[in-house]
């Protein structure tokens, strides 16, 4: 992969997007931010060809529909790679919504800010993806091993014509639900023995705390700029975009240190 001055931001977006290796992928992310922290990267975001539909894949995980997918055993070391496996299915999709959100939307202009916090997720969405690879590795398997499902990037489709429906739906639904959910699997590891699975849900549980704040940060600023109400706005977005109910319990505190009030997500469908 061409780093550096020669090549444009968006360029760079699109290969990390493109990539087909899991692994290559995650160090591509990590790449292309350090580049930019450095300053060595073209910020430029011009460029004339499209923008791809659908991210580069492994040939494994074979990607099923979410109704079609195993049940997870619930616990024992199956269970425990089986949620490994998902989280690092999770992160892996992460690492696509990040720079997917640098390339795609450039018919919105935003803040160079903007684009450093999204290389900024991107990277720790890389990071996480590591940390469960080598942990799953470390358990005799990797990921790969098991089916996943490909309702993520279907919340990528579903906002991919409108920046502020995407910043919605997938910092502040889909990973804000993380906020909710992953203090109870870091209870369940440490319970069971598994310190080191539990310290790496740690790690990301305090990362996506910030990855929602800038998921917040970003809808309310193009709220603002557009003089559209956030709480109302959202809401729509919700009710028009992500399938089911936001549903409790809800993590409250972790909620609320991400900029994302109690108000927005408790309302009538």
């Amino acid at each position: 992969m061409i780093l550096g001055t020669q090549v444009s931001l968006r360029e760079q977006a699109r290969n990390v997007l493109l990539c087909d290796n899991a692994e290559k992928k995650a160090e591509y992310a990590l790449d292309v931010f350090a580049h930019y922290q450095k300053g060595k990267q073209n910020k430029s975001l011009v460029e004339s060809e499209g923008w791809p539909e659908r991210p580069g894949r492994p040939k494994t995980p074979e990607l099923l529909h979410p109704r079609d997918m195993p049940k997870r055993r619930s616990g024992g070391h199956a269970g425990r790679i089986g949620l490994l496996h998902a989280l690092a299915h999770i992160e892996l999709n992460a690492i696509d919504l990040a720079f997917d959100l640098i390339g795609r939307f450039i018919n919105t202009p935003m803040p160079e800010d903007f684009y450093a916090d999204w290389l900024r997720v991107g990277a720790e969405e890389a990071k996480h993806f590591m940390l469960l690879q080598g942990r799953l590795k470390s358990l005799g398997s990797t990921y790969g091993a098991l089916p996943a499902h490909d309702g993520l990037w279907e919340a990528a489709q579903n906002t991919a014509h409108n920046l502020a429906a995407r910043l919605a739906i997938v910092p502040m639904v889909l990973e804000a639900r993380g906020l909710d959910v992953t203090p109870q699997m870091i209870e369940k590891l440490t319970k069971n023995g598994d310190k080191e699975s539990a310290d790496i849900l740690g790690i990301i549980y305090e990362d996506e705390k910030t990855h929602v704040a800038i998921g917040s940060k970003w809808f309310s600023y193009l709220c603002r700029k557009q003089n559209k109400d956030p709480q109302t706005r959202y809401q729509n977005f919700v009710q028009t975009y992500f399938k089911g109910d936001i549903k409790p319990p809800f993590n409250k505190p972790a909620r609320d240190e991400a900029g994302l009030p109690e108000r927005f997500y408790i309302f009538a469908r």
